[in-house]
């Protein structure tokens, strides 16, 4: 069995949701969110140290073996990338001074592989999120696409293992290209 953590970076509230992955059985853990909306929107490293201690706290209280992140794209409005992008360094640094191994997924692979197309609502995410793992009640939005990069990973994994035993699989440097990247 594999715990898996999964993280959706942003810089006013990062969502996390743990599941734990035995084969193709997935079992809820845990999910929430980190908030900094309590500092002042200009107090930036004050927000970026809430996300980096709530990760490390996420990660000592739940113990997952790896992480799954999203991947930041460039918005409209390139403030608000560089900002996103700054929240998920903190959320990266959290998880690699635990040891955690991280794999990062883009929204667009999350929402195949959780809805089936790439252009899913927040809506239609947490219900498909709330079938596979039978929880009670629909998840946050955040949480929801937490637990959605936590399930990705759970079976992404599987097959880059078992094509792993098939050949080998080297790991290369990732590249932007036409507003995705490779590994």
């Amino acid at each position: 069995m594999t715990r898996i953590l999964g993280i959706d970076p942003g810089l006013q509230t990062t969502g996390f949701g743990v599941i734990d992955a035995d084969g193709p059985r997935l079992a809820y853990v845990a999910s929430g969110t980190i908030k900094t909306n309590k500092v002042a929107a200009g107090e930036l490293p004050a927000r970026i140290k809430i996300l980096y201690d709530g990760i490390r706290e996420v990660v000592a209280r739940y113990q997952p073996q790896c992480a799954a992140v999203e991947i930041v794209f460039v918005n409209v409005n390139p403030q608000s990338t560089l900002l996103l992008g700054q929240a998920r360094g903190a959320a990266l640094t959290g998880l690699v001074s635990c040891d955690l191994p991280v794999s990062e997924y883009t929204a667009l692979q999350m929402k195949k592989a959780i809805v089936g197309h790439g252009h899913a609502k927040k809506e239609q995410i947490q219900a498909m999120v709330q079938r596979l793992l039978d929880l009670p009640g629909l998840p946050g939005k955040d949480a929801a696409d937490a637990l959605g990069l936590a399930i990705m990973h759970a079976h992404a994994s599987v097959s880059f293992a078992a094509m792993g035993k098939q050949t080998q699989l080297t790991r290369r440097q990732h590249a932007q290209f036409r507003g995705g990247r490779t590994y």
